[in-house]
This record gives C-alpha cells, structure tokens and sequence, in this order.
C-alpha cells in the first residue's frame, strides 16, 4: 500500500547521508520532497501543510544543526511526526463493565464491513472471547448469507432472523433496527461477551443511510462504533470520514484493503483529521488477514525501517511449540537435518501467512522491493509438491536420489527435474548450515561464526604444550617423571583403566552369553 511513499522519503532522505551540518536550504529542500511525495500519496492537503511545518520547525531547530549526525536526526522526526498523524498510540477496545460489549460497524457499501465483521469475530475468539454476530445488513443482497459464512469459517454463531434481500430487485423488508437491538437481548440471554453488528451501506453518503445507522446506535448503545473504510478511496476519504462522524459518531477507524496497491492517503489523513485512532487494518482476504493497528509501527514501514515486532507477534500465534522443542532437541542430539524436518518447517512458516508480507516487514526490504514483486508465495507449494511425492527413506536419505528416482518424483509432483534439482541443490546447502549450526560453528558468513580452529589445532590435535626449562637439571627431571607416569599407567582400554584381573562379568548382571564380548 505505501511501497511509493516509502520509495520517495527513502530516496528523500539518501541525499543527506554524509552531511556533517544541514543548512536551512538543505531543510527547504528535504521538506519540499516530503510534501510532494505526500501528495502523490493522497494524503490530505491540511494534513500535508500541518506535518510539513511540523517538520520544518524542528528540523531548523539549533539541537540538529549542532548534532553529529544531523540526517538521522531529520530522519528521526519524520518517524515521529508520522507516528503523531497516525493516532499517537495504539489505542484498546473499550469493554463493558457489565454484559455483553457491542461493536457496531458502519461504513459506505463495498468497504469490506461483512468481511471485517468475520475477521474481528475470530480475533476476539482467539483471545479466549465468545463473539456474536448479528446481520443487520438487510438491503444488500446475499449480506445476510455472506456473514453467516464468514461466520462459520470463524467458527462463531450469526443472529440473523431474517433472511434480507437475494437479489437487488428485491425490496427490503425487515427492520435492521429491531434486529440489531433483538440480537444484543441474545447474546445477553445466551451470555456472549462480544456482539459485533454488521450494518448497511450505500455507495454515497445520505440521508436514509445516516438516519437508520443513528437509530440502531441509540437502540443497542454500543461501546465501539467503528468507521469501515477503503484505504484505496483516495482524497474523498476526509469527506466521507467527517459525514460519518457528524452523522453517527464513531468511536474509531478500521482501514480496510491495505494490501491494495493504491497510495494509501486515507490511512494518513482520517485520523488526523477526525481525531479519532485507526484501530484495526484489514491487509487481506482471509479472515487472519487482519492486525491490530499500531502507528508506530506503521511509519517504520512507511520508513523502511521494518516491523520486527508485529513479525514476532505473527511467529508466536502461530508457531508450534511442539515442533519448536523437537528441532532444538534434534540439534542438541545432532541429528541430520532430513527432507521431513524441512517440509514440516515449512509449513510452521505457511501458519504465518505470505512470505511475501513477512519480507516486506523486514528493515530495508525497499531495496529490494522488485524481487519482493517477483516473489511466488506458491513456489511453496511446489517444495511441498516435491517431497510428498518421495518415499519415507527418500527424504531421510536424499542421497540415494538418482536419476530414474528424480524423473518419478518430478512427474509425481507436476515440476521439471530441472527444479527438482535446484530444490535438493538448496536443501543440502540448508543440512550443511543446520550441520554447523548444531557443532556450535555459527552461521557461515556471519559475524562470530565459521569459528576457525586455533593455531595448532589441525596439525597437532589436543596436544600438551610441552614446558620449556632453561636449567638442564630440571629438564632432565621434568623427562624423568614423565616417563615414570607413562610406565605406570594402564594399557590396553579406551579410558586409560585397564580390566582388573580379579574382574568378575557376573557381577554385571549382563545377558547370557554377553560376557563373551568383554574378551579376557
């Protein structure tokens, strides 16, 4: 969504790299660039001038003329500055003291608010929350039977006794108003903490729209309304956030369609605009498409600067612990690294979602923004494709792969054998890192890894620093009691301890026959 604002300001900010003072037209500069890559984004006129002049102030400020590194400094505000237009802090959903607490959703049709309604649904169930959802969205057609499907992928209950329209020649006939107030009373009855109603659109803003979203609030007063809107609406964003907020008065901001490619000025303009904090961000079509908004966050992406956290946050929802305990017992014991532990690796990332987004988190992924696009979240799938087709002992022992065994797996898996060997190729260059990884090596390549041996070490193995005496009598000495300890220990066992002669192996307690193998 922000990949060309964050091209520009990146690019912005290349030009003062390396400048040891920063003069005031070096600073008119830098902000002239800022604002028109702002506006290229959509973002707001007063909510470019406001953050510009914000960032001129203090950028002209004597603290950063006088800093060693004043381009890190400029660099500096503008995160801070992004992170102010952006809400501030991430702010909580607000819950009920008592009863069930209720999330209504309003927007303009076409805002993906059916679609949300699922993905909060099963966020909240996660956290241990029992949701409900209640179909309010009576003139749209098949809204009612969209929710109760996005219901059922959420594993979460709908309230929807009427069936609304199928088609939009259909007339509306039931009253949203008595369903959503209906639907509040059952999750009261049937003791649900969240209820979440899905409302109708239109595809402008009016009068009919404004009024019946204004009845259901004062008929269920909810403790959230949340403003649905497309982050790819461009400059109309403002103007369709202030009508909302006049008319029904919402509570806070969810960004839908984040993983569009449109410019993304609606993200930074409604919150600052209306005052009111972007909760939520929508970035998919799968229900766990879906992340709390953080403003910080977001302009460390707007900046390049990755977002590990909300990364880490992904890895523990979905990382198995189980699998996590079995690989670092596997490196403890040394085991080789087989085909099955790679697929099953694998999939633990797939749990994550697309690889592609999870790169994108990552500190300077702008600079290789264009292998990023390239990238095929389904080459995965194609990996996967490869070892299910190989035997058990195939992917233990890959080794013994040939080629009438590569022909049959490349056809069983729908792939060349010319990618199948590129495969194989990159999973032993993975044994070999896992390999020394497990000796305690480090990673090759990496600083304080690919430990090199100590000087000695490969010629002479372990052996004793012979002690140096400059009197002959004593290095005649030292000789003497060495060659005393080496006439008086045992011989013949591994551990330097011989077999005493009055051994007994019936005192071992060993099977029959198995004293035979202890030898006299």
């Amino acid at each position: 969504m922000f990949n060309s604002l964050s091209d520009r300001l990146t690019a912005t900010f290349k030009n003062l790299r390396g400048k040891g003072r920063l003069t005031e037209a070096d600073v008119d500069g830098t902000v002239r660039e800022i604002r028109r890559a702002l506006l290229d984004a959509d973002v707001a006129v007063p909510v470019v001038r406001e953050f510009t002049a914000a960032v001129k102030e203090r950028a002209l400020a004597e603290t950063v003329s006088q800093s060693l590194n004043p381009g890190q400094q400029v660099v500096k505000i503008v995160n801070e500055e992004l992170v102010t237009i952006l809400g501030g802090e991430t702010r909580r959903i607000t819950m009920a003291k008592y009863g069930p607490t209720v999330i209504m959703l309003a927007g303009l049709q076409g805002a993906g608010k059916t679609t949300l309604a699922g993905k909060l649904a099963k966020h909240f169930k996660a956290q241990g929350h029992t949701p409900l959802l209640v179909a309010c969205d009576l003139q749209r057609p098949n809204a009612v039977k969209q929710l109760q499907i996005n219901g059922e992928r959420a594993g979460v209950p709908v309230y929807a006794p009427h069936p609304g329209v199928s088609s939009e020649f259909e007339e509306a006939t039931g009253d949203p108003v008595v369903v959503a107030r209906n639907g509040v009373s059952e999750a009261r009855q049937k003791q649900f903490d969240i209820v979440i109603v899905d409302t109708a659109g239109r595809l402008g803003v009016d009068t009919e729209l404004m009024k019946q979203a204004r009845d259901i609030r004062d008929a269920i007063k909810p403790q959230e309304v949340f403003f649905v809107i497309d982050a790819m609406i461009g400059q109309d964003a403002v103007n369709t956030a202030l009508a909302f907020q006049e008319g029904v008065e919402f509570t806070g901001v969810v960004l839908s369609k984040l993983d569009g490619d449109a410019r993304g000025g609606a993200a930074l303009s409604v919150a600052s605009v209306t005052g009111k904090p972007v909760m939520f961000a929508s970035t998919g079509e799968s229900l766990d498409d879906f992340e709390v908004f953080h403003p910080d966050r977001m302009a460390s992406r707007i900046l390049d600067m990755g977002d590990i956290l909300t990364l880490i946050e992904q890895a523990e929802r979905s990382w198995d612990k189980g699998e996590a305990e079995r690989m670092a017992q596997k490196f403890v014991d040394r085991e080789d690294f087989t085909l099955d532990d790679f697929l099953a690796q694998m999939q633990q990332i797939k749990k994550m979602g697309s690889l592609k987004k999870m790169l994108a988190m990552m500190p300077g992924a702008a600079i290789s923004r264009q292998q990023l696009e390239q990238f095929d979240d389904r080459q995965m799938d194609r990996i996967e494709a490869m070892i299910r087709s190989m035997t058990p002992h195939e992917r233990v022992a890959p080794k013994i792969i040939n080629g009438s065994r590569r022909a049959r797996i490349a056809t069983g898996s729908g792939v060349s054998v010319s990618e199948l060997n590129q495969m194989l190729e990159r999973f032993g260059e993975a044994q070999k890192m896992m390999k020394k990884l497990a000796q305690g090596g480090g990673m090759p390549g990496m600083p304080g890894g690919a430990r090199r041996p100590a000087k000695g070490a490969a010629k002479g193995g372990n052996k004793k620093k012979q002690q140096k005496f400059g009197n002959p009598a004593k290095a005649a000495q030292a000789a003497q009691e060495a060659a005393n300890k080496k006439a008086q220990a045992p011989s013949g066992a591994a551990f330097g301890q011989g077999i005493p002669k009055d051994f007994d192996p019936s005192a071992l307690n060993l099977p029959k026959g198995f004293d035979k193998f202890l030898g006299k």
